[in-house]
């Protein structure tokens, strides 16, 4: 299986998919999405997008680029009202290298706090 095929599989599965219902859903063979996931065939670029467009994920990702997932708009979603995630990203890499541990040694914490409080 190539990676390609890995990374299909593993998203059609997480939206709890066969490949009979996908290839449904997107008008194609059940061969077609096997050979796919199995490393027989590629896609060709436009099903190529097709199905990045369909999972929510860049083509980069499905081609094992990048193990960033999420399209780049996303980064254009407000976290507050003030500020987006790309304006977070961005402060989070203004920082130096020892505040930036220091942000996620914090956020880790407020998630571990989180976590333990919905289970109480």
């Amino acid at each position: 299986m190539t990676e390609l095929g890995a990374r299909l599989a593993s998203l059609r599965e997480e939206k709890k998919l066969t490949q009979k219902k996908l290839a449904n859903l997107l008008n194609m063979s059940g061969g077609t999405i096997s050979n796919y996931e199995n490393g027989v065939h590629s896609p060709d670029p436009s099903t190529l997008c097709r199905l990045a467009d369909f999972y929510g994920v860049t083509t980069d990702f499905l081609l094992g680029r990048t193990n960033y997932r999420y399209p780049p708009d996303i980064l254009r979603e407000y976290v507050t009202t003030d500020y987006t995630i790309q304006d977070m990203v961005n402060i989070l890499l203004s920082f130096d290298h020892t505040s930036r541990n220091a942000v996620i040694k914090y956020v880790n914490y407020l998630n571990q706090e989180l976590r333990t409080e919905g289970e109480k």
